[in-house]
This record gives structure tokens, sequence and C-alpha cells, in this order.
């Protein structure tokens, strides 16, 4: 591969890690220790420097990560082959492992599925979707079909589309250009920041409703959080959005039924709805879609109505 730009002289193992987001740092720095990192050519060491743009070839074998126990669930599969697995992810589904939080995810369903997976970085699971939001992610099965897709993923080849209902009417479909990064007082948000990393967000109208707007979203890049920044930012938050919807407020003319339906809705109302891709080994068009789920279709129903 090559590197991206980075800070000038960055050492090779910090650009790695920042270019391989995948592997833990521990794990790139050991690959080059034992020789299976290559650099324009020749062995590389931890501390060589690199500017961007340098050729790098990892040759080496994925050691299976035992940290986290297969267990069984019921995951819905709505692709699969030798190669890959499409996974359509219910709301309140953790995708990763994380701190005080190392079962009931959907690393831990994969394993389950697939032993195999073991042997692939995070079980195959090359991008993300929050907790609560639902909808379709793809999982490589293999270390040849996972640095594939890593690799069409840097380079925006594939297309993802949620269905977001958000707060208030919008006249148009337009573009949000703006870089995201960590929020500067509260860890657990992101925002629109100038120091942030670059972020861009398409959207359309799919349904006008009499106080809300269902939009087709497509991501450009994939930062944290980044529909629920960005429509915030324009402001029109996704509906039940606990982090960047504000206080809930409701809007004026609601009916009973409709303020109910709300108050009962306990999540942000986003759908990872449809997957586009080029098959990572045989180059194949996989285009896989996933209808709303019963919830957030209910939602919906009751706020079409005046």
């Amino acid at each position: 591969m090559t590197l991206p730009a980075c800070p000038e002289g960055q050492r090779l193992d910090q650009a790695l890690a920042s270019a391989l987001p995948q592997f833990s740092r521990s794990r790139l720095a050991g690959w080059i220790k034992d020789g299976s990192v290559a650099l324009d050519g020749r062995l590389a060491r931890p501390r060589d420097s690199v500017f961007g743009g340098e050729q790098v070839v990892v040759r080496a074998t994925a050691v299976p990560d035992e940290r986290v126990a297969p267990e069984s669930m019921p995951l819905v599969v709505r692709y699969r082959d030798a190669h890959v697995f499409v996974i359509d992810k219910p709301a309140g589904l953790v995708v990763h492992p994380g701190a005080g939080n190392r079962a009931h995810t959907l690393q831990n369903g994969l394993l389950a599925l697939d032993a195999k997976l073991a042997a692939v970085p995070r079980a195959g699971i090359v991008h993300r979707i929050d907790k609560d939001t639902s909808g379709l992610l793809v999982v490589a099965r293999t270390l040849e079909a996972h640095a594939a897709l890593v690799e069409a993923l840097r380079e925006h080849a594939v297309q993802r589309e949620y269905l977001a209902l958000c707060v208030g009417n919008l006249t148009g479909g337009g573009t949000v250009d703006k870089p995201i990064g960590r929020h500067r007082t509260d860890r657990l948000r992101m925002a629109v920041r100038s120091d942030g990393r670059a972020a861009t967000t398409h959207y359309r109208i799919e349904e006008r409703l009499p106080r809300h707007t269902l939009l087709r979203v497509i991501l450009e890049t994939g930062r944290t959080h980044q529909i629920r920044v960005h429509l915030a930012h324009i402001g029109h938050p996704l509906v039940g959005d606990p982090l960047y919807g504000g206080r809930r407020q409701l809007v004026a003319g609601l009916q009973p039924a409709q303020i109910a339906a709300l108050a009962q809705f306990r999540r942000q109302a986003l759908h990872a709805a449809k997957l586009e891709f080029a098959h990572p080994v045989s180059g194949k068009t996989i285009n896989v879609e996933s209808a709303l789920p019963a919830d957030f279709a209910r939602l919906l129903s009751v706020l079409r109505s005046t």
C-alpha cells in the first residue's frame, strides 16, 4: 500500500497505526520488529521516519484473538459467501467489545457464526455503526477480503446509504462538508471543529412528513457519529438522538398519539439501509438492502397522520 500524507518525519509505527486502524498498535509494532514489514523495498524499523507516499508491504500472519469469546445470537445475514458476510444489525447491539463490555456484542456473535473469524482483525468487522443505529454491516471472512475492503473504504469505494428521520422540514437536499473532531469538553460527543478530520455527508429528501423529514443520506467519509453531528449542525437533529438532539423538544401541532410515539422511540432514528461494494475477490458488484425495522416503521406511520 501507499502511505497517505502524514506529519513530516512521523515514525513508521505511528503512521501505520493511523493507516491501518483495524490492527492494534502493538501488533503492527511486532510485525515491524520481526521483519514482516518492508518500506520502499527494504526491511522496516519502528523508528523509520516517513513523509507520505512511501510503499509499504506487510507480510504477516494474523494471530487469533482469544480475548473475545464466541457467543451464540440470532444474527440476520443478508448476504454470505466464502469471503464476506453482510449482517443486518438490530438497534441496541454494540458492534465491538469495550472496557467493561466484553460480551453481548456483534463481534461475539460473529465468532460463534464463524470460528475462523478469530484469525481476522476484529472478527472481520471493517466499519461500524452505533449501538442504537440499525442496519447493514459488511464483514470480511478472510485476511484477503479484509485487506481489500479496508482499502475500498479508504478510497470511498463502498456506498453506504442511510434512512434518517430528522426534526423539522427541509426544503431540499444538500451536502454538509464540515470537519469533525472530539468535543472539547464532553469526551462522549463529537463536534464540528475547524481542526477536525474531513467529513462529507450528502442527503436528499426521501419523504416529507407534516413536521419531520425522512432523508436518504450517503456517506462520503465515515467519521464517528458523522450523520448525527452534521444533521444537528444544520439545525435538523435526528429524532430521538440522546447526544445531539438537545433537550427533547416537541414540534408544535403534534397530536397526542404522535407525542406518545416519539416518547416511546428511545433511540436515534437512523437505519443503514443499503450497502454497495465491489466483491473483494471477484470484483462483482454486491448490492444489499435492508427494510426499516418495525419500531422505525411504526413511528413513521404515526407521524404521517395530520
